[in-house]
Order: structure tokens, then C-alpha cells, then sequence
């Protein structure tokens, strides 16, 4: 797939897309645009299902909203409020670490920039990607597992890493689509492009797909 054959199907992908079951980070973000909510949620749902990342973001917020209030619960109310979502004590340890570095250092605003991000502890690319598009509704591209998968499959980039894959599309994809990329290849690689044996038969947009790796499909 060219980046021209992309441009060209990209509409067909998100009317299927549609169809499918909203993320809740994306749906989250479509009622309340808070920064901090975004970050905490993007910690929350790292090897976490999307229902268990909800219901753990709505039980935490409903104690706190904002970095100092977060910072003065104690682990025991975090991981309380979260559990059963996956390594809930490492992540109740991080989110009150995370809580105090911005209180005390970024006055309670959490940073704006990807460089910013990834100064704080357990921050990663995805995570600050995912910040800075729906946080503060700024260009980035947020590469996870789904989308290094797809469009490596796709043939549109040739990369081993989600790292290089964001920078390789940093390079060739219009700014335009870059904030929707990783909600729209999400839905799509759970849905549809499965990582073993995708639904290539009910995909719409098949023609234009390389298919690279894929032994067997449905």
C-alpha cells in the first residue's frame, strides 16, 4: 500500500470502523478533554481490557480528579479503586508517584509537550501520543501493538518497532490523519485485522492491502 492507495481508502476504513465497538479512551475523551484523566486512563489500560480500564478510570476519579488530590490518597485507596485491572499495585504506586511529580513540579498541569511526558516515570511514546492528541487535541501519533501490525501488514512501512514505526509514519502520512490513526487501527485490529488469522473476507478495504505476514486468514 502506497500512502496515495492510503488516502484514497482511508474513508472506506473508518465507515467500517463505525461498526465497531467505541475504545473507551476515545469515548472518554469525546465527553471530558482533561489531560490528567487521559494520562491516568492510558496508565490504567496497559495490558487491561477496555471495559475493566473503564469501570477502574470512573471508581478512581469518583475519589479524585486532579494530580494534588490523587497525590494525597493512600495506595490502599488506589488500588483499591482500581483493582482488578492488570499489575494494579505497580500501577497504584505509579499513578501516586506520577500524581506528586506533577503537583510539585508542573504546579498541577500536566505537561503539554511529548518531551515533557516522557520526562515523568512510566511514560512512554504511546502513552504521551495518546495525551497530546486527546488531551490537548494536538498532532501526534500513537503507536501501539495494532498499529505497527496493520501497517506493516499494509506494506506502507517496513519497521521492527512501534518506535520506528511512529517515525516512519511521521514522515510519509499527512498531518491530517495522524490524531485519528491509532483510535481507527485499534478498532480495526480487534475487530477485523486480527493479529492470527484476520478477517481479510470482511475487510473493506483488502484490495489495496499488501497482506505481508499473513499465512492464513478468514
Amino acid at each position: 500500500m502506497t500512502v496515495n492507495e492510503f488516502i484514497k481508502v482511508w474513508q472506506l476504513l473508518k465507515k467500517q470502523v463505525k461498526k465497531l465497538n467505541v475504545l473507551w479512551l476515545e469515548e472518554m475523551s469525546g465527553i471530558e478533554k482533561k489531560p490528567f484523566k487521559i494520562l491516568i486512563s492510558c496508565l490504567l489500560s496497559l495490558r487491561t481490557q477496555d471495559k475493566t480500564t473503564g469501570e477502574a478510570s470512573k471508581r478512581l476519579f469518583a475519589l479524585a480528579s486532579r494530580p494534588e488530590d490523587m497525590a494525597s490518597l493512600s495506595l490502599n485507596e488506589i488500588q483499591n479503586a482500581i483493582y482488578p485491572a492488570g499489575f494494579y499495585k505497580i500501577k497504584a504506586k505509579r499513578i501516586k508517584a506520577l500524581s506528586e511529580t506533577i503537583t510539585k513540579q508542573y504546579h498541577g498541569k500536566v505537561p503539554n509537550s511529548i518531551d515533557e511526558l516522557l520526562k515523568l516515570k512510566g511514560v512512554g511514546r504511546k502513552t504521551a501520543n495518546l495525551v497530546i492528541t486527546l488531551g490537548f487535541n494536538q498532532y501526534g501519533i500513537c503507536v501501539d501493538t495494532h498499529v505497527h501490525r496493520i501497517v506493516n501488514r499494509w506494506g506502507l512501512v517496513k519497521t521492527k518497532t512501534p518506535v520506528q514505526t511512529e517515525f516512519a509514519l511521521r514522515k510519509i502520512l499527512p498531518i491530517r490523519y495522524w490524531k485519528e490513526l491509532n483510535s481507527i487501527l485499534v478498532a480495526f485490529g480487534q475487530g477485523i485485522c486480527k493479529p492470527v488469522s484476520p478477517l481479510c473476507s470482511q475487510c473493506k478495504i483488502r484490495l489495496s492491502c499488501d497482506r505481508i505476514g499473513i499465512i492464513y486468514s478468514r
